[in-house]
């Protein structure tokens, strides 16, 4: 029997020890965690039979560290922004207090890029975090934080936000799980920034964890009542499931081929799928995917139904004060003088270059709305998608400046609403882990996680990183 301040301690050893190396965890609550792991011992001595317990409190005891964006009582609340290295949360987000309500032990909050909107996790507040595969390579964004210390065993749960795939990017670079539920089931408020306009219908927050049997717990606690739009009671017959494949996105001039290694990897899984379970994978080439940078850039600058503009990142960069204008910023970067990253700069140049084509634009947005109906009747009530996580494995640090656009993969599916799993499936030949995205139709989230739960018995799941 282990007591859960042991537990505790365990994991923050582990922190203390791998750390230094990969810079996850930006600000830690140990002293504040070990004296709450004290008390689920002393309620575990003096309280109710465990399964009144396991009612009451689910998540009773497990560790679980925060991507720095959402509010977690005492600690900061950033979003990597120097303008904001003096904020300290107040309050718990909705769904940090719903993990705490379950018994969940926060350990500390982790890195992310600077205001969450870029695919490495670096900023001028803390730095820069590694991947513990390989300390040279990215752990992606914005959650990359989350995706590093659970893949360095460090934490049990990690809670994240996706609005252009920040869940499944650093799940998918850092060999863990990652869910992005249906839009609107998880709350998303207590974080910065949060979304405003059309963009609340595209930021979801979610889960992360090494294993995927704890993701389904885990998206019940944080959904609490939304959890009622989902079919996770059902139970899922995976011969019954109609699967769908798709090797790349059509052949994007924006994006990056996809790595042969990572299309193997896909093609081991559909093997797998038609063999074990004696189903059919239809292979489907879905033309307006092609243009999934596009459409994404389009419609999280567009109006939603009452007519509000979506926030500019420009604002955001300055927050809420004046905004930043960008071609000064780079000029100061390029002097080291700028307070901001080079990405952060450049999407500041991008949201201006997207907004002058307004006619190209709206067309845009049209396609998008297409492009979700044609998703949505594909896979119906009982279809998965198996799709590219990103073109390629986990790049080395800086290099995603000269691939900018390479998040479409996992970014379309922001802005189509539909709930996508990120599944690890083990290491390439450059010891990097390897994955696939599952996409359903919405509100049919138990089918991925069913899905992903099947594909780490038969592919291994997380890997231990060997080194650190």
């Amino acid at each position: 029997q282990v007591t859960c301040i042991e537990v505790v301690e365990a994991y923050v050893e582990r922190i203390k020890e791998v750390n230094p190396l990969i810079n996850a965890v930006v600000k830690d609550r140990f002293e504040e965690a070990l004296q709450e792991a004290r008390q689920v011992d002393k309620l575990l001595s003096e309280g109710p039979g465990d399964e009144c317990l396991e009612e009451k409190f689910p998540l009773l005891g497990v560790p679980v560290t925060v991507k720095e964006a959402f509010s977690l009582y005492g600690m900061p609340n950033t979003s990597g922004l120097v303008n904001r290295r003096n904020v300290i949360a107040t309050s718990d987000a909705t769904v940090v207090s719903r993990l705490k309500q379950a018994g969940a032990i926060p350990l500390g909050v982790t890195n992310c890029s600077e205001l969450c909107m870029w695919y490495e996790s670096s900023n001028r507040v803390y730095g820069r975090t590694n991947n513990p595969y390989d300390l040279q390579r990215i752990v992606g964004g914005s959650s990359g934080g989350e995706g590093s210390v659970l893949a360095a065993a460090c934490s049990v749960i990690g809670v994240g936000s996706d609005i252009g795939g920040s869940i499944r990017m650093p799940a998918f670079f850092n060999g863990v799980f990652g869910h992005k539920p249906t839009t609107g089931v998880v709350p998303n408020d207590g974080q910065f920034p949060n979304a405003q306009g059309v963009r609340t219908s595209y930021l979801c927050t979610g889960p992360m964890c090494r294993y995927a049997e704890d993701l389904e717990p885990v998206l019940r606690v944080m959904a609490g009542p939304g959890v009622s739009k989902l079919k996770l009671n059902e139970k899922v017959s995976l011969e019954k499931i109609k699967f769908h494949c798709m090797d790349h996105d059509g052949g994007s001039i924006f994006v990056s081929p996809v790595d042969k290694e990572i299309l193997q990897a896909q093609k081991k899984v559909v093997e797998h799928l038609e063999s074990d379970l004696g189903v059919r994978v239809q292979r489907v080439a879905i033309h307006k995917m092609k243009y999934s940078f596009q459409i994404w850039s389009a419609m999280m600058s567009s109006k939603d139904s009452e007519g509000q503009e979506a926030q500019r990142f420009t604002d955001l960069l300055g927050d809420h004060g004046k905004p930043v204008w960008p071609l000064w910023e780079l000029m100061k970067w390029l002097v080291g003088m700028s307070s901001h990253t080079l990405p952060a700069i450049a999407l500041g140049l991008t949201e201006k270059l997207v907004n002058l084509n307004l006619s190209g634009k709206t067309k845009l947005v049209s396609m998008g709305k297409s492009l979700q109906e044609e998703m949505e009747a594909l896979l119906g009530p009982d279809g998965v998608l198996l799709y590219p996580s990103h073109p390629t494995i986990a790049p080395k640090h800086h290099s995603p400046i000269c691939m900018p656009f390479n998040f479409a993969y996992t970014a379309i599916f922001n802005v189509l609403g539909l709930p996508v799993t990120q599944c690890p499936l083990g290491l390439g030949s450059e010891g990097l882990p390897l994955g696939i995205q599952l996409v359903a139709a919405a509100y049919n989230d138990h089918l991925t996680l069913a899905v992903a739960r099947y594909l780490e018995k038969a592919f291994g799941g997380w890997v231990l990183p060997g080194k650190v």
